[in-house]
């Protein structure tokens, strides 16, 4: 549990930087951090697909903002970097390195079935029931498409509207528009 209070306290750190920052780069690596940070919570809970998809449309906005914070600044980057920024930016390497292997003890060997020691977990009555409750041959879309119809919807859509969303901002003809009413 104490994992939580940690990712929560560095997800904060990194909203309160996102928020008061004047540099427009570091705020979206913030709010990129936050939602990353979202999906390891998710991890932890046992949700690899709500972590899977959150990683996705992280990653997709993160693109996006990136993309779209270098073409507005005209700032370019020096050589020189500041003592404390690398020393921060290596202790939250660190720590993400740390996570990540807690993470991985923490998971069962692969390909040993975690739901199976569990008697009456979801897993074993979809397994015994699928058939029966569905009539579909296949377990998997019986899941999929009777068991958990509205969660694989909400995926479904939160996945489409994050492309759609990433090519209507990144093809050329809104590109184009965007440069042409911006004076700058």
């Amino acid at each position: 549990m104490e994992i939580f209070y940690i990712l929560m306290v560095l997800m904060l750190i990194a909203g309160i930087i996102a928020v008061e920052t004047t540099n427009l780069l570091s705020a979206v690596i913030c709010v990129g951090a936050v939602g990353f940070g979202s999906a390891v919570m998710y991890l932890f809970l046992k949700a690899p697909d709500i972590a899977l998809t959150q990683t996705v449309v992280e990653v997709l906005g993160l693109v996006i903002l990136i993309r779209a914070t270098i073409s507005r600044e005209k700032s370019f980057i020096s050589g020189d970097r500041e003592f404390f920024a690398v020393v921060v930016s290596v202790v939250i390497l660190f720590l993400i390195f740390v996570i990540g292997t807690g993470i991985f003890a923490d998971m069962p060997p692969f390909g040993d079935a975690a739901f199976a020691r569990i008697p009456d977990s979801a897993s074993q009555v979809y397994l015994e029931n699928g058939v029966k409750d569905t009539g579909a041959a296949n377990i998997v879309t019986a899941v999929y498409l009777d068991y958990r119809v509205y969660d694989t919807l909400g995926e479904a859509t939160v996945l489409f509207t994050s492309v759609v969303g990433a090519i209507v901002i990144l093809r050329k003809k809104s590109r184009k528009l965007l440069f042409e009413e911006d004076p700058l």
